[in-house]
């Protein structure tokens, strides 16, 4: 009896030790899984965006040459956006397609450029919710009319939804395309007679107008292809940093800000 009480006493420690082990483990494994959480959080907070921009595209960005730096609407709710949600962050205005393409490399975390949002481009990048909104418009030298465009050649911006409906309406019109990397070589190209017309975002080309930069006036009754404007970072990256984006936005708009930028630049 002595030795199977004193078997059984082994067998019940054994077992204890195991539990007691057993328990050690998950606490071990749950302190981890925080460790990982905090440690994760911690690289976000610390963490500096690297953001491109266009370099040409007044209002939403363009060069002051008097402070020598770059400002406009998108600088103004980039930099809104990032105060309110402490997002620190370095701005590139490398042009459009070199911010398409830097965004695509992993080169980039986001891009801000007046990027119109397409069910075509979120097959390669995240958006935002919408920050604003325009359309494309015809634009040309005073006294030029939509049947002045047959036979001739149009311009338009590479890789941009002017591109895409200049190539839409070609055929109508019965034009050619010339394509250009920025919108002040599109504009000279009209203004020499290059080519006879230019495809433009209305808000763009308005403000240009509007502030005397060049001498064309708009061909079109109203803007067309009407969409919005996005945030956009490569697919399935830095969704964080599109969260914060969207609820800054929000914010902004809540209080005033939003319009106070847009006021400052005519709209």
């Amino acid at each position: 009896m002595k030795k199977v009480l004193a078997l059984l006493m082994a067998v019940l420690m054994i077992a204890s030790v195991a539990v007691l082990s057993g328990c050690g483990s998950n606490s071990n494994a749950s302190a981890d899984k925080k460790t990982d959480a905090t440690a994760a959080a911690n690289e976000t907070a610390d963490k500096t965006y690297v953001i491109y921009s266009d370099n040409a595209f007044a209002p939403f960005e363009y060069l002051d040459t008097e402070k020598n730096e770059y400002v406009g609407v998108d600088m103004d709710i980039m930099a809104a956006i990032a105060e309110d949600q402490g997002i620190k962050y370095e701005m590139h205005n490398e042009g459009f397609d070199a911010s398409m393409g830097a965004v695509q490399s992993g080169q980039a975390d986001a891009m801000i450029a007046g990027m119109t949002i397409t069910d075509e481009r979120k097959e390669t990048f995240d958006f935002s919710e919408p920050y604003f909104e325009d359309g494309q418009v015809i634009v040309a030298k005073p006294g030029t009319k939509l049947e002045d465009l047959k036979g001739k050649t149009v311009a338009a911006k590479t890789s941009t939804i002017g591109g895409e409906y200049a190539e839409s309406i070609k055929d109508q019109y019965g034009f050619t395309i010339n394509y250009y990397e920025g919108s002040e070589n599109m504009y000279q190209a009209v203004l020499t007679g290059a080519d006879v017309a230019c495809v433009e975002d209305f808000s763009v080309i308005g403000y240009a107008i509007k502030t005397g930069e060049v001498a064309l006036e708009i061909l079109s009754e109203e803007p067309a292809n009407v969409k919005g404007y996005g945030f956009a970072t490569q697919k399935g990256k830095n969704v964080e940093l599109i969260e914060k984006f969207n609820a800054g936005l929000k914010n902004i708009k809540d209080s005033g800000k939003y319009k106070e930028i847009l006021a400052k630049y005519g709209y």
